[in-house]
């Protein structure tokens, strides 16, 4: 099984109209459902794909925790490092210190999600990023929130889409290495305007794939007879539950919306910039070779 399917098994994810967010170098978005909908932007809809008699939808953004992480490798000045050094800190654990003290909005910043192309909903590998609102008094702090926030409103995009479009979302529950940073998860929450539950392990692929083979042996084998069940005795409560604040999210709809109008500006369109951008960068590589 696919990883991140296993991943949702180990989240304790193992029915319908729960979403499950895999949260790392990229995000997957788990989705399952006992009707199959065709969702702009799925590319797969498999039915028993994750448990047996439910349609297993995946979504995802190409590009989380790889977009932090190139901003913290190319573009952190030296008194940050220095700063990160004198603390103890990592230069994320630094700039996530500073970031979580900025208000939504504060920063004057609107990002889009596409350091690697755009997954889900325009399937688009020739789409990059667009970054509105820098000022000769931005802070690198600003930049990575902004980064942050930009990842959070592609994961409300693909709730909305899949709510939209007939596929309920009840609920939403996170694992991975992101969650590990709670502003992050914070800024998840208010975005998307909804409770997230962090997965009871770090290890949740792994106990997915022991939930396969425990119900692999069944009940007469030390087992168990079903995924449902497997899940229901081997998956830990929630280690965090973030919810929504109402100010903040009250702001980030507002942001939700000019991201959701820049999506259309530079994704939906045909003669968007970036693609012209794209096709010229092309040029000039091919020319130099």
């Amino acid at each position: 099984m696919i990883d991140a399917h296993a991943g949702t098994l180990g989240s304790g994810v193992a029915g319908p109209g729960i979403m499950a967010m895999i949260m790392g170098t990229s995000t997957c978005h788990m989705l399952m459902s006992r009707q199959r909908v065709l969702v702009e932007g799925i590319s797969g809809v498999v039915e028993d794909g994750i448990v047996p008699g439910l349609f297993g939808y995946e979504a995802g953004q190409v590009g989380a925790g790889d977009m932090f992480a190139w901003f913290v490798e190319h573009s952190v000045p030296y008194e940050y490092h220095s700063e990160a050094e004198c603390k103890g800190l990592s230069l994320h654990e630094l700039l996530t210190e500073k970031a979580r003290t900025l208000r939504p909005g504060q920063s004057g910043l609107l990002a889009l999600d596409w350091w690697n192309g755009c997954r889900t909903p325009l399937v688009d590998a020739d789409l990059s990023d667009v970054v509105l609102g820098y000022t000769l008094a931005t802070k690198p702090e600003e930049i990575y929130r902004a980064l942050v926030e930009s990842t959070a409103y592609g994961t409300r995009l693909i709730v909305d889409l899949f709510v939209e479009q007939g596929v309920g979302v009840k609920r939403i529950v996170a694992g991975g290495g992101l969650t590990r940073n709670p502003m992050l998860m914070q800024i998840y929450a208010d975005v998307t305007g909804r409770e997230i539950a962090v997965a009871g392990t770090d290890q949740a692929t792994a106990l997915g794939a022991a939930m396969l083979g425990a119900t692999a042996a069944g009940e007469a084998g030390g087992g168990h007879d079903t995924l449902g069940k497997a899940a229901e005795h081997m998956a830990s409560p929630p280690a965090a539950v973030y919810h929504p604040d109402p100010k903040s999210v009250a702001v980030y709809s507002e942001l939700v919306a000019e991201y959701t109008r820049l999506v259309n500006f530079w994704g939906r369109r045909s003669d968007s910039p970036l693609k012209v951008l794209k096709n010229l960068r092309s040029e000039a590589l091919s020319a130099k070779t």
